[in-house]
């Protein structure tokens, strides 16, 4: 393999690896303030938000995707 090449296969390597890590951490979530998701009229995935404070009393939201509450259970 070509240095040029293996130097950006170890940088896009390492990259993909920080950005794995970033997604998996777990939230600092001391205590939850609200949770709202986006209106459906039909069963489906929607974009959420839950509000919360972290350990150090900051408030911060984490956006993500869920089934609609108007879906039934286990459907």
């Amino acid at each position: 393999m070509n240095p040029n090449n293996w130097n950006i296969f170890i940088a896009s390597s390492l990259l993909a690896l920080t950005f794995n890590a970033q997604a998996s951490a777990k939230p600092d979530i001391q205590s939850v303030l609200s949770t709202v998701e986006d209106s459906s009229t039909a069963c489906g995935v929607v974009n959420a938000h839950m509000t919360y404070l972290d350990s150090h009393g900051q408030k911060q939201v984490l956006d993500y995707s869920k089934f609609a509450s108007n879906c039934a259970d286990g459907s």
